[in-house]
């Protein structure tokens, strides 16, 4: 009897893995436009560059030498490191306010919502597993482009208005240039 009940404890437990992988795995594929998707949080990355304030320099001088002299470096705040980890830090957080709607076009796209509120309850649900999905398709594009990203903020290329075509066209690669697809197309 005891046997019975471990082997329908373990079997249970089994059923309970595979449906937790079978989630993991729907939510990894459930951005199906991964451009638009990327063109979200590249516009709310610029929102973050152009709202920053003008920041001092970091003074890394916290030494004294043998003259009573501060030693050490001091830091243009725009090619810091911390300007880097204020930016991204909480990125995919505010991706939570967004989710995916019906445009005027006709087409998807990802919008900011402003009142959750807003939405009738069937529809607040999926509104906000649309909103879950971008936010960890977000902490995946900065895990998989963190360092390039990193690198591209502290450039003096960091200004807002590129953001777009360098995370989602030059980094991830998630949208095809057109700029490059005539290149080549010339190149034919």
């Amino acid at each position: 009897m005891e046997a019975r009940r471990a082997a329908c404890r373990s079997g249970v437990l089994l059923l309970l893995l595979l449906a937790a992988i079978l989630a993991a795995a729907a939510s990894a594929s459930s951005i199906g436009d991964k451009c638009a998707a990327c063109k979200a949080v590249a516009a709310e990355l610029e929102i973050g560059i152009s709202s920053e304030k003008p920041r001092n320099h970091l003074d890394l001088r916290n030494r004294l030498n043998s003259k009573g002299q501060r030693e050490g470096k001091v830091i243009d705040y725009r090619v810091s490191e911390l300007r880097v980890v204020e930016l991204l830090d909480d990125l995919c957080d505010k991706m939570q306010d967004y989710t995916l709607q019906k445009l005027e076009s006709g087409e998807k796209g990802w919008v900011k919502v402003e009142d959750w509120n807003s939405f009738k309850t069937e529809k607040k649900a999926a509104a906000r597993a649309h909103s879950k999905n971008l936010s960890t398709f977000c902490g995946r594009l900065l895990e998989d482009t963190e360092d390039e990203l990193a690198e591209w903020i502290k450039s003096s290329s960091a200004e807002s208005g590129n953001v777009s075509r360098a995370l989602c066209e030059d980094i991830s690669k998630h949208c095809l240039s057109t700029s490059a697809t005539t290149e080549i197309d010339d190149e034919l």
